[in-house]
């Protein structure tokens, strides 16, 4: 459980409760501040995903090769996992209307870098600074829900941050793929440009600031650990499967020396309350328990994204177009869900919702690991719905349930660090999925295997290393209370 606060922090606390009173929502209804970082968080998303399809025109229109192309989809992840842990900091440093503009003009700004790019070194400066601007908005908006919503509220609305959160990568390769067969690949940021803009320009207006700020010192030790540690451990994890097994290596050590260098500087700047990313979050029993939940269940998430795309295109022939088309209902289930499960969870608790849904997923990625060559696509959309679905019914409550336990000065700590793990999950979760499918192709190719059975046996070995990860979800579901108690001075707390 948290610590109690002391009188002074107990009056500042009673002074922010006043101050975003006029910002909260009525049972019911959700305030404007949040639909309106729900717009910017939905349109940032989308953008991380839509460049898939495009490889093949980057290596044609800048002469260079895959693997050289596809670093402008890397530099993306790369520069989420190493700006993310500052976003905590900086949250806290910052008013809500500054934090929106900054990272909305930083996202429009390198928007407009990339779709003017004359190289490839500059759509991938483009690519840079496009993704400093989401890594920010995520964690405000988890941050502002988490200040502005009662707690008996908070289920319903943040279904609809999972409506952005799984909706917009599952439209980002069906949208390129409509817009790459009109044009070239410089018409997906032309289109994403003035909608940047737009949502940005009017949110501003109507944003309401909301909490009080903090202007507490920066560590540079912190900021340079944190950055060169997520990003090189996330980078090693990348190149697992596309290189000999010594520079991964090397890179993945590298980065945990970095990041356990920064976790005991933060234990250290903690003393004097001065952490870049305060881990006293993770004596909050709820929120760790959620965070080793919602780790698991990304890496079983995005490696299981990865590979059915894998499957649809190189094994059944699809195009980037029916492939996106073919998956994109899945994420739209997953989304349009959530705000539903929310309520549900609001009404029941986490439990009810969790556990079940933890073990569907199991199952059905159990299904997706005996799908073979000649499966109709009928079943392989069916299988990918109730997947997403499942999913709905994990991530909502598990979002609602880690946050809200913690005290509300450590909601933009605990947002920076389930968005980080978020980043780290998702590419170990890719990384161990693709080596071993990777692995088991090979295996059966030597034996004899043709490459379609060869191919199609190590997808089916991944999906079920999948499965296997889905086993730590339900073992940590089974842990969750049914629901948190809003920590004394929370907004909805007692």
């Amino acid at each position: 459980m948290t610590a109690p606060s002391g009188p002074a922090e107990t009056g500042e606390i009673a002074e922010l409760e006043q101050e975003f009173t006029s910002a909260s929502a009525t049972p019911g209804r959700t305030p404007l501040v949040i639909k309106l970082l729900v717009a910017a968080t939905f349109v940032v998303i989308l953008n991380e995903t839509t460049l898939v399809n495009a490889v093949p025109r980057l290596m044609t229109d800048f002469n260079i090769t895959e693997t050289t192309a596809q670093w402008s989809l890397t530099v993306f992840m790369l520069t989420m996992a190493a700006v993310i842990p500052v976003t905590g900091w900086f949250l806290q440093r910052v008013s809500t209307r500054t934090a929106y503009a900054t990272a909305m003009i930083t996202f429009s700004l390198g928007t407009l870098i990339a779709g003017v790019a004359p190289a490839f070194g500059v759509l991938l400066v483009g690519r840079v600074v496009q993704a400093g601007g989401t890594a920010v908005m995520m964690p405000l908006l988890m941050t502002t829900l988490m200040t502005v919503v009662a707690a008996e509220d908070r289920g319903r609305v943040m279904g609809q941050v999972t409506l952005a959160m799984s909706c917009a990568p599952a439209l980002g390769p069906a949208v390129s793929g409509v817009l790459l067969h009109f044009g070239s690949w410089r018409l997906i940021f032309a289109v994403v440009l003035p909608i940047a803009v737009l949502v940005g320009f009017f949110g501003f207006r109507q944003l309401e600031n909301v909490g009080e700020t903090n202007r507490s010192p920066i560590s540079w030790l912190s900021v340079v650990l944190a950055a060169g540690g997520f990003s090189t451990f996330v980078y090693g994890l990348s190149k697992v499967g596309n290189a000999k097994w010594t520079e991964p290596t090397l890179l993945i050590a590298a980065g945990v020396v970095l990041i356990a260098a920064f976790a005991v500087y933060q234990l250290f700047l903690q003393r004097s309350d001065r952490p870049l990313m305060d881990l006293r979050t993770l004596k909050v029993r709820n929120f760790t328990v959620s965070l080793i939940l919602m780790s698991a269940g990304f890496m079983a998430f995005l490696g299981s994204m990865l590979l059915l795309p894998l499957y649809l295109q190189n094994l059944r022939g699809l195009s980037e177009l029916e492939t996106g088309l073919l998956v994109m209902p899945g994420g739209l289930a997953m989304g349009l869900l959530g705000p539903q499960v929310g309520k549900v969870f609001d009404r029941i608790g986490a439990r009810p919702l969790v556990i079940p849904g933890s073990v569907v997923m199991v199952a059905l990625l159990f299904a997706l690991s005996r799908i073979g060559v000649d499966t109709p696509y009928l079943l392989i959309v069916a299988l990918h719905v109730a997947l997403m679905a499942s999913l709905a019914t994990i991530f909502t409550p598990v979002f609602t349930i880690g946050l809200g336990d913690l005290a509300p000065h450590l909601y933009s700590h605990g947002s920076s660090l389930l968005g980080t793990l978020q980043q780290v999950a998702g590419a170990i979760g890719t990384a161990l999925l693709v080596v071993i499918m990777t692995n088991r192709t090979e295996s059966l190719a030597e034996s004899g295997s043709s490459p379609a059975d060869a191919f199609m046996g190590g997808l089916q070995w991944a999906f079920f290393a999948g499965a296997v990860i889905g086993l730590v979800v339900i073992a940590m579901s089974l842990l969750l209370p049914s629901k948190a108690d809003a920590p004394v001075g929370a907004h909805g707390g007692h």
